[in-house]
């Protein structure tokens, strides 16, 4: 049986080498126009050129999106945009709009195109429709379940793709008003101010600023929140529907959660390739999972329909367990006037949030390992002894650990 790809989504160029170096078969990726996540950071096309270049050398694919909902004003570039995309030899194009996906073929016919799942297709006969326009993927829309994955599966040939973790849209398949009325931002042209988190109270028409809850929660209703999509303990099941790809949500998100989940997933699925047999679903996965920034997770609809119990009404507010300090960036051999050759290694981490010597903190390795230590004695770039480092500094620090460049580091929110 074949493992699915592993289709994970890169903000920014930091985002695509840590995404890479976790095990991401294929990663996602936007320009500086027609994706669905303006504020992700998104690559231009030079940016765009650097990260291709790194993919291939990693065998990695490379998606860009265009699945914006296009108005008339949109076609303009878009001719132009296409055949720089072509220049680069990106790996595909995720596509929303029919309009698009017409440019896209007439000036680009040797890209694959893929279908986003912003269009919804939820049985079948739409995928056989796309099948028959020469799309090569469809991103199911998250509304499905397995079974209904599965029976998709058999009628077409064309390869499917799901969203197995991340955040969850209220609307069908992302396709959302609510933030174009209450903030004028537009999220089908990537500008989502994300209202669904926001909290909501009654007023009655004759009584105006008068709030009754819509709960008993004297804090106001979170009544569009939902939780967030975690299917780590089905992988069987979903490996069994035939699908072809499994999509992590998240260019919105940082390095720490984009390698943390990685790991995770790109971890089951090695276990499950190695020995189908004998495979079995290990808790530390949903417990590193926790530890990173996340609402309660929920399996949407891939059991069965979902119940109140997958949305959260009390609070939109992440759980944050861990804090990300810092990433590794080079090792060498520890060297100083009294160093002895078995004296360890140096360190150089590049510093994310503030650390002070005496915390504890954790390395956390892309094989599934975490090494623990408390901070001592660490230095500047100068020599420098330093107690406290800020966001942004580079610091030295000397270690024995079996710590690797662009290892993640974590310490726990007091």
């Amino acid at each position: 049986m074949k493992i699915p790809e592993l289709l994970v989504p890169a903000g920014n160029l930091e985002k695509l080498k840590m995404a890479i170096h976790c095990g991401a078969d294929a990663v996602y990726l936007s320009g500086k126009h027609y994706g669905l996540r303006t504020y992700a950071g998104n690559f231009t096309l030079s940016e765009m050129e650097e990260a291709m270049m790194f993919a291939r050398s990693e065998q990695v694919k490379v998606y860009v999106t265009l699945n914006i909902i296009a108005r008339n004003s949109d076609m303009n570039d878009l001719p132009d945009y296409l055949s720089s995309l072509s220049d680069l030899a990106v790996d595909g194009l995720i596509v929303s709009d029919p309009g698009i996906i017409a440019h896209a073929r007439q000036i680009v016919p040797h890209i694959p195109i893929h279908v986003s799942t912003q269009l919804s297709t939820s049985n079948w006969s739409s995928a056989s429709f796309w099948q028959q326009q020469g799309i090569t993927r469809v991103n199911l829309a998250r509304e499905l379940s397995l079974e209904e994955i599965a029976f998709i599966k058999q009628k077409v040939s064309l390869e499917l793709e799901i969203f197995i973790h991340g955040s969850l849209c209220i609307s069908h398949s992302g396709r959302c008003l609510l933030s174009t009325y209450l903030a004028h931002r537009d999220s089908n042209r990537g500008a989502c101010a994300h209202p669904c988190r926001w909290k909501y109270a009654l007023m009655e028409e004759n009584r105006p600023g008068v709030y009754f809850p819509i709960s008993e929660d004297e804090h106001g209703s979170y009544i569009f929140n939902a939780k967030d999509l975690c299917l780590i303990a089905y992988l069987p099941e979903i490996i069994a529907t035939g699908v072809d790809a499994l999509k992590i949500e998240g260019r919105m998100k940082g390095i720490n959660y984009v390698g943390g989940v990685t790991r995770i997933y790109r971890h089951a699925l090695d276990c499950y390739r190695k020995n189908p047999e004998k495979y079995h679903y290990q808790q530390q996965w949903m417990e590193e999972l926790k530890k990173l920034s996340h609402r309660d997770y929920t399996t949407g609809f891939a059991l069965d329909a979902p119940s109140g119990e997958s949305y959260n009404y009390a609070t939109s507010e992440y759980i944050r367990t861990h804090t990300l300090v810092g990433v590794v960036r080079e090792i060498s051999p520890f060297r100083n006037e009294r160093s002895s050759p078995d004296a360890g290694k140096q360190v150089k981490i590049q510093v994310r949030n503030k650390i002070v010597s005496g915390d504890e903190i954790e390395f956390i390795t892309k094989e599934l390992k975490s090494y623990h230590m408390k901070l001592g004695e660490f230095t500047n770039g100068k020599g420098e002894m330093l107690r406290v480092a800020q966001p942004g500094q580079e610091i030295l620090l000397r270690t024995d650990l079996p710590v690797n460049a662009n290892d993640l580091i974590r310490k726990k929110r007091l």
